[in-house]
């Protein structure tokens, strides 16, 4: 470094340190009168108990003369007169290929405690999003293995896509799937809002040591303070998006993107916001549209991304789903009834989408997928008829084909956890089908 630089550095060095003091705490909030500060800033929270390490907090938000912050841990050992420190910068982790592997928490330490390992390099969990300008345009497909995506509802590298549905339908088993089938470079997992107990249930049975092998799972449980959680989303965001600068294809999987939503709400609440649609704060919707656009495709490599969504109730226009469904590039939607016939996974082909595949898929592919369609919709159409018996074979022949090869296409949609089967393969099982089909 230059004599000057140097001398500019010891110019721009404060030598004097300015500390806040806490005034007050009320439910999940501490009020503080300064430092100096800003929004989104991380503070130290000095305690009053035995141990000397500081709480971490964030500002967000200000009151009159007061700082308030939402600490990201429990608020333990804090009291009036507590000193407050500010780091004058956002939450910043680290991302390396060394993580592979390893479990952390939602500001991306190890959740067992261990130390980080080595040559890693810091990045910032609050980023921009691309340039739209600066996104490359979706135009080559991604194998997900699992054939029921990749036949009908083909995704491409650096595609956004929803996964629908209630509570027990199988998302952890599907996102568990995709990322040991998957042929993207690296998976990043986040588990929002999850139980602890489903944590180390959906590492060893749904992902595996096969799965982990190529993935950096980021926990941050129900029980974590509501910014944790928050941030839990931010940290693996800006993982996958340390890889995607290096030139990677990145998996994305986050459980779940409502949970996130949730947590910004009780942070909305506690802030002063007023809560709008169905006790949503406006910054819910704001923050929302900001997370999922930092995914997709850049110049250099690209993240493909999966955001289950939770519907309360099976209703999918309820505001969150609405929202995060205006914003991605398709929506996959399990059927709770498809998932009690014991149908895995239980996709509803007819109710999903996946907005790049007639620019990613063949003449041919496409062909075959829209005529598989027809066949569902018109077997849906005439369900009731067909079960109580009152249709009579004859009467028409799209009926008559669409119940004779209904059999075949639910074992091409059935697929079993454990059976791996690539994008091509997929995609040629079904050109088979639909030629048997049409005979």
């Amino acid at each position: 470094m230059e004599t000057n630089q140097w001398l500019k550095r010891i110019e721009d060095t404060a030598t004097v340190k300015k500390y806040g003091k806490v005034t007050r705490i009320v439910g999940l909030m501490i009020e503080a009168t300064g430092p100096e500060t800003s929004i989104g800033d991380v503070c130290f929270v000095y305690t009053n108990g035995k141990s000397s390490k500081p709480i971490k907090a964030e500002v967000v938000g200000f009151q009159q003369k007061s700082v308030l912050l939402m600490p990201y841990s429990e608020l333990k050992h804090i009291g009036p007169g507590c000193l407050v420190e500010s780091t004058n910068q956002s939450l910043v982790v680290k991302a390396g290929n060394s993580l592979i592997g390893n479990v952390l928490n939602g500001l991306g330490e190890p959740l067992d405690g261990s130390s980080l390992p080595e040559n890693l390099t810091y990045v910032p969990t609050d980023q921009d999003p691309p340039n739209p300008m600066e996104r490359a345009p979706i135009r080559e497909p991604i194998s997900i293995g699992i054939r029921a995506i990749d036949g009908l509802l083909t995704v491409g590298k650096g595609q956004r896509v929803g996964i629908f549905a209630g509570s027990g339908v199988g998302k952890s088993t599907l996102l568990g799937m995709i990322a040991r089938n998957s042929d993207a470079d690296i998976n990043v997992i986040a588990l929002i809002g999850e139980r602890g107990r489903e944590v180390r249930e959906f590492i060893e049975k749904d992902l595996g040591d096969e799965g982990l092998k190529k993935s950096i799972v980021v926990v941050a449980t129900s029980d974590q303070p509501a910014l944790q959680r928050i941030k839990g989303a931010y940290t693996a965001t800006a993982i996958c998006e340390y890889f995607r600068d290096q030139g990677l294809n990145v998996n994305l999987m986050m459980d779940s993107v409502t949970r996130v939503a949730m947590a910004q709400r009780e942070v909305g609440l506690a802030s002063g916001e007023p809560p709008t649609t169905k006790g949503y704060t406006p910054s819910v919707f704001a923050i929302l549209p900001k997370l999922l656009e930092r995914t997709g495709a850049n110049n250099r490599g690209s993240i493909t991304a999966f955001y289950t969504v939770l519907v309360d109730g099976d209703d999918m226009n309820e505001p969150v789903a609405d929202a995060v469904r205006g914003t991605l590039d398709g929506h996959f939607v399990l059927d709770r009834s498809i998932a009690e016939q014991g149908r895995y996974p239980a996709i509803s082909i007819l109710k999903s989408i996946s907005r790049v595949m007639q620019n990613i898929s063949s003449r041919e592919h496409l062909q075959a997928a829209e005529y598989i369609r027809n066949i569902l919709a018109t077997y849906e159409e005439n369900k009731e008829l067909i079960q109580i018996g009152a249709y009579k074979k004859g009467a028409s022949r799209e009926v008559d084909q669409a119940i004779s090869f209904y059999p075949q296409i639910v074992k091409y949609l059935k697929q079993d956890v454990h059976e791996n089967v690539t994008g091509g393969e997929g995609i040629q099982m079904l050109l088979e089908l639909a030629n048997g089909s049409e005979r």
